[in-house]
């Protein structure tokens, strides 16, 4: 159909990939943690806008275009690692500006903030435009009437899987946040490493080779 085959491995491969580990998991689970649902939902759609966002790149050309050049993708590169380090380092800043006996709080941000603080996370992520260059083709047939409609179309597929996947993820982290009691100190240590894994995912991206 429309030139796909394997959809049911396209699918569960999709699904499996989108519960890695990685910075998108982890800002949903930060925002669902501190904010609740809606919060956790506005990054998880902020991730999923951003991964459109993607899949259209590479559906035109333009995720070629960034692996072919080595100093294009760099600049991407750097620009999703300084965001990375950005968000851990915010994090790490709240951690030691806290005293008071009680648990540490993020402070509140608005949902359309949070939104874009999805978006921005997936889309400064080079090596996610590269992904949907190497893993789409495999799916579509050589023979295909229209292989940009078919690569498309698995990419709406492929979010549909992220957003299923994102949620599941936010309700289940804010049922452990209101059902699970942390200690305190528990509490402080766990934004420490929420902060230190956003900067070393970050420190990562900047060093990792392009390929």
């Amino acid at each position: 159909m429309f030139g796909i085959h394997d959809l049911p491995l396209f699918i569960v491969s999709g699904f499996l990939l989108n519960a890695i580990p990685g910075p998108d998991n982890l800002l949903i689970m930060l925002r669902s943690g501190t904010q609740g649902w809606r919060a956790g939902s506005a990054a998880a759609l902020g991730i999923g806008s951003g991964t459109l966002i993607h899949v259209l790149a590479a559906a035109l050309g333009l995720s070629a275009l960034l692996s072919a050049s080595a100093e294009l993708f760099m600049l991407v590169k750097l620009a999703g690692a300084l965001y990375l380090i950005y968000l851990g380092g915010s994090l790490l800043r709240q951690h030691v500006s806290q005293h008071s006996p009680s648990p540490p709080t993020l402070p509140a941000l608005s949902y359309r903030r949070i939104y874009w603080q999805g978006v921005l996370t997936n889309v400064l992520n080079p090596k996610v435009a590269l992904f949907f260059l190497a893993f789409m083709p495999q799916f579509i047939a050589p023979d295909a009437p229209d292989k940009t409609f078919a690569f498309i179309l698995l990419g709406c597929l492929f979010n549909l899987n992220s957003m299923i996947w994102c949620h599941l993820l936010v309700f289940t982290t804010v049922y452990a946040r209101r059902n699970i009691a942390l200690p305190v100190r528990a509490g402080r240590w766990l934004n420490r490493g929420i902060g230190m894994l956003f900067v070393g995912l970050g420190l990562r991206l900047a060093v990792s080779n392009q390929g």
